[in-house]
C-alpha cells in the first residue's frame, strides 16, 4: 500500500506538536495505520523559528507554499493548524477538499461559525474531515460519539469544555478570590490570554458545543441561536451561595433531547457536589454523555496544550490511513432546537436589592405566584456602607420563563427594590 503523505499548514504550537509526533513516532504510527505515515511538507511563514523550536528537519520546509501543496497530487491529507476563521483559512480548507485531499483541523471557531460548506463538501467528495482536536483537546469525544456510540441514541451531552474559565472559577472557589484576582492569576500562569474574551464570555465553549450538537443530534446551530452566558459576572458571593447549597459554580455546556427537541445552552451552573463535574477543577475538561441504552459516561482530561491537541490530530491521521476510503457518516437532523427558557431546572437566584423592609415577602410572593416552589432562602450578604444586599433563593424545578415573569412582577410591586437584573443560575444535579 502506498505511503500516506501529509502536509501541515502552519507550524505554531499545535502544528509543531503534530510534526514532532509524526517524525518521532513514525515507525509506530505506520504499524498502527497499516501503511507508512509520511510527513512530506510544512507550510510556515517563519520556517527557521519552527525548525529551532521543534527540532525539525530543514527538508520539510523546502517547498512550502500552500499553492504547491494544493497542486501536489501525492499529498493525501492536509493538516490545517493556521487557526482563525478568516476568508483565507476558510477558502484554503475548501480548496483542500476540492482537490480531493482529506482535511484535518483543530479549528473549532472556523468549523462552528463557517463550517457548513466544509462539512458538506467533504461529504459530497467522499472525503474524511477530521476534527477530533477541535473539541476538548486530548479527550476523544468526537470519535467517541462517531464510533463508540453508533449503537446508541445520545440523549444528553454536558460538560466543562473551557479550561481557562474552569481555572478561574476554581481559584475563586478554593481561595476565595474575586473574579479580577482569579483572572490575573490565570494570565500569570499561562491559562488565560492577554485578551481572554472568548473564554470568559462563553464563546470558545459555544464553538465546541455547536460541533457536538451537529455530531450527536445532526443540528446546525449558529452562535446567535445558541443561548450563552459567560462567567465575567460571577462574584465571590455567588460562590458562597453555591457552597451553602452543596454546589460549585462551573461554566457548563449543556444539551438535552426532550420530545424531539434539543435544548442547548452555555452558562454558569451551580453543580451539586454529587455530580462528577463538580469535582473537575483547574484547567481540566470533562464531558458527560448520556445514552438511551448505555446510560452515563464521563470523559475527563486535558482540553488544550501543544502535544495534547497534536495527539488528537495524529489520531485522525491514523484513522484516515486505515479507513479513509470509507466516507464519514454525517448525522442527519432529526430534531429541532428548543427554547432553553422552557426547560426546567432548579435555580439559584441572587437578587441585588436596596435594604428595604418587606424585601423577603415581596420576592417570595412574586415567585410563588408563578407556581415556583422555594427550596431554600439563603442568608443575605449586606453591604452596610451602601445599604445594598445580595439575597439568594434556591428554587425547585421551574422554567427560566417563569422566573422572568416573577422578576417582572417584583419590579411592578416595588420598583425601587431591585438594583440590577437578578443573577439566575441553573442548578445541575
Amino acid at each position: 500500500m502506498k505511503p500516506l503523505n501529509i502536509a501541515i499548514l502552519g507550524c505554531g504550537t499545535v502544528g509543531g506538536g503534530v510534526a514532532q509526533i509524526l517524525t518521532q513516532q513514525k515507525e509506530l504510527l505506520s504499524k498502527r495505520a497499516g501503511r507508512e505515515i509520511n510527513l512530506k511538507v510544512i507550510a510556515e511563514l517563519k520556517p527557521q523559528a519552527a525548525i529551532e523550536r521543534f527540532g525539525l528537519d530543514q527538508k520539510f520546509f523546502e517547498h512550502n507554499s500552500i499553492g504547491e501543496i494544493l497542486d501536489d497530487p501525492d499529498i493525501d491529507i492536509v493538516i490545517e493548524t493556521m487557526g482563525g476563521k478568516s476568508d483565507f483559512v476558510h477558502n484554503t480548507c475548501l480548496e483542500v477538499l476540492k482537490r480531493g485531499k482529506n482535511l484535518v483541523t483543530a479549528n473549532k471557531a472556523l468549523l462552528a461559525e463557517r463550517g457548513a460548506d466544509i462539512f458538506q463538501l467533504a461529504a459530497d467528495n467522499k472525503l474524511q474531515l477530521g476534527y477530533e482536536a477541535a473539541v476538548c483537546g486530548a479527550i476523544p469525544i468526537i470519535k467517541g460519539i462517531k464510533e463508540c456510540f453508533t449503537g446508541d441514541v445520545i440523549e444528553s451531552v454536558s460538560g466543562i469544555m473551557n479550561g481557562t474559565s474552569n481555572y478561574i472559577l476554581t481559584q475563586m472557589q478554593e481561595k476565595g478570590l474575586d473574579f479580577g484576582a482569579a483572572l490575573k492569576l490565570a494570565q500569570e500562569n499561562g491559562y488565560a490570554e492577554a485578551d481572554p474574551s472568548l473564554d470568559l464570555n462563553g464563546g470558545d465553549a459555544s464553538h465546541k458545543l455547536i460541533l457536538l450538537l451537529k455530531l450527536a443530534f445532526g443540528l446546525t446551530v449558529s452562535m446567535d441561536e445558541l443561548s450563552r452566558t459567560g462567567i465575567q459576572f460571577i462574584t465571590k458571593n455567588d460562590m458562597d451561595f453555591a457552597k451553602e447549597i452543596n454546589a460549585s459554580i462551573k461554566l457548563i455546556c449543556f444539551a438535552k433531547l426532550v420530545d424531539n427537541q434539543v435544548y442547548a445552552m452555555v452558562r454558569p451552573m451551580a453543580v451539586k457536589n454529587d455530580n462528577t463535574l463538580s469535582n473537575v477543577n483547574y484547567a481540566v475538561n470533562a464531558v458527560r454523555l448520556d445514552g438511551k441504552y448505555s446510560k452515563t459516561h464521563f470523559l475527563i482530561g486535558k482540553g488544550a496544550g501543544s502535544t495534547e491537541t497534536a495527539m488528537s490530530i495524529v489520531s485522525d491521521i491514523v484513522f484516515i490511513a486505515r479507513h479513509g476510503e470509507v466516507p464519514a457518516y454525517n448525522e442527519e437532523a432529526k430534531y429541532t432546537l428548543g427554547d432553553s427558557k422552557k426547560l426546567s431546572f432548579p435555580y439559584l437566584i441572587s437578587f441585588k436589592t436596596n435594604n428595604l423592609p418587606g424585601t423577603t415577602g415581596v420576592i417570595t410572593t412574586a415567585i410563588g405566584n408563578q407556581g415556583i416552589n422555594i427550596e431554600t432562602v439563603g442568608h443575605n450578604r449586606l453591604d452596610d456602607q451602601n445599604g445594598i444586599a445580595d439575597f439568594p433563593i434556591e428554587t425547585e424545578e421551574c422554567t427560566l420563563e417563569a422566573i422572568e415573569k416573577a422578576v417582572a412582577e417584583i419590579r411592578k410591586l416595588k420598583g425601587d427594590l431591585l438594583i440590577d437584573e437578578p443573577k439566575i443560575i441553573p442548578i445541575l444535579h
